[in-house]
């Protein structure tokens, strides 16, 4: 299971701040030492100083030297000594009888001296022969940089479970108009497709609140149509079913042969009816599934010319059985990025039509015209349609009233759709030429397949 996304903020925030405390504590860490010891080894150097200017006035009692008293409780972490022909003349009560140093090195210099670390400075007096060591315990520097750190990191160790406890009520307060958002949709019904108030929505989940809108909006609109498709559909399919069923109690009580034999035809024409629209609602509800779900053919370069040579071949016995004439037009060859099966039905759904809605002896004209928008124009002798009519040419199950073609009024529904699909610019008008019904489809530029 995934953490929340409440614990995963709060666990970026907390290790984003120990990291930048730890980052800070370490700068700090590393200036406090520098500092730190800048200022002491400038003490070492000042204290030195006062040392040579006292070691001028004569060393007459060298040897009978007294160490110096002890005026302060940090006096001991400092020491120094005063050395005058290699003889120890004076030093601090703390400091060694050990030589800090060698005579001859100046500076400053750390060193280990009685198996004590001494961070030392060395100079000359103002006598050659005179070398003055004054140094201090290192152990005590570190004690102060301790104890500087450690008033620093004690406050922050006390305060980060406070901030940890702000930015975990921080979160959960941000995120509390999800939560409601989650509960809210949890709690409703599953029919309830109601828009969600998006004032009453904070401004970065208001894009969350508006896309749920337009899902419901869309669900709402899908569930409408598919409740229209199926009381269509029961209506359409209640039509033939009646009409076989007659046929075949027609059929049944016919006592002569040639009665029986119209009666058997007209069950098989039902027949044939009812399994159109079936095929139709089926590729209707194929279309509807590859809109919502993008669960589509893939695209294919398929040569338009010879795929819609094989439709009208398949088709033929339509158009020749009522004596109709038909001419193709077109370019040798003509490439097209478009799903080959879909190209089919449409060009079928058209063809069907034209010849379904001509009278016999027609003519019908197809024509593929080859351009940066390449154009299927697909015209008939027919009646044609009124403009009124044209605008309503793709609902489902409309059909032109006075007609006495059969149909059912799906093909220029699945057209239609296709066209939505693929943004294929549909135009309807009067044929110029045979004075019927024109059908031109115009695809996108993008469609076309540059060999």
């Amino acid at each position: 299971m995934r953490p929340s996304l409440q614990s995963r903020l709060l666990a970026s925030l907390l290790l984003v701040s120990a990291a930048a405390w730890l980052l800070v504590l370490g700068l700090t860490w590393y200036e406090t030492d520098h500092e730190l010891n800048e200022l002491l080894d400038a003490h070492l150097a000042q204290t030195a100083s006062f040392l040579v200017v006292q070691s001028g006035d004569g060393h007459e009692n060298d040897r009978d030297f007294t160490t110096s008293p002890t005026l302060h409780k940090y006096q001991p972490r400092v020491a120094y000594q005063v050395w005058h022909e290699g003889q120890l003349v004076a030093r601090s009560e703390k400091a060694p009888t050990a030589p800090f140093r060698q005579a001859g090195e100046s500076g400053l210099i750390d060193r280990k001296v009685d198996g004590e670390v001494w961070r030392i400075f060395s100079t000359q007096g103002q006598e050659k022969d005179v070398w003055i060591h004054v140094a201090e315990l290192g152990k005590y520097r570190q004690d102060i940089l301790y104890a500087g750190l450690e008033s620093a990191i004690v406050p922050l160790l006390l305060v980060f479970p406070l901030m940890a406890l702000f930015i975990w009520w921080s979160i959960r307060v941000s995120l509390g108009p999800l939560r409601h958002l989650g509960q809210e949709i949890s709690l409703r019904k599953a029919s309830s497709l109601q828009a969600l108030e998006e004032k009453k929505a904070v401004k970065e989940v208001q894009p969350l609140v508006q896309a749920l809108n337009q899902l419901f909006k869309r669900v709402e609109v899908q569930m409408a149509n598919e409740r229209q498709f199926t009381s269509d559909a029961a209506h359409e399919l209640r039509t033939p079913v009646a009409a076989i069923r007659m046929q075949a109690q027609v059929a049944m009580g016919a006592t002569e042969a040639d009665a029986q034999k119209q009666a058997l035809q007209a069950l098989m024409d039902g027949c044939d009816r009812a399994t159109r629209l079936i095929s139709q609602l089926l590729e209707l509800s194929r279309l509807d599934a590859a809109e919502r779900y993008e669960d589509s053919l893939s695209l294919q370069a398929v040569d338009a010319i010879a795929l819609t040579r094989q439709q009208l071949a398949e088709s033929g016995h339509a158009w020749i059985a009522k004596h109709q004439s038909l001419n193709f037009e077109a370019p040798d060859k003509l490439l097209l990025n478009v799903k080959p099966e879909w190209l089919s039905i449409v060009v079928r759904n058209l063809v069907d039509n034209a010849s379904r809605y001509s009278p016999e002896g027609a003519q019908l004209q197809v024509t593929w015209q080859d351009g940066p928008e390449p154009m299927l124009t697909v015209e008939d002798s027919g009646p044609g349609m009124s403009a009124s009519d044209r605008v309503r040419l793709g609902d489902r199950f409309f059909r032109v009233l006075g007609t006495e073609a059969t149909g059912s009024g799906l093909g220029w529904s699945i057209v239609r759709r296709i066209a939505q699909l693929n943004r294929i610019k549909v135009q309807l008008g009067t044929s110029p030429n045979f004075g019927g019904l024109q059908v031109v489809m115009v695809w996108p530029k993008d469609c076309k397949v540059v060999s």
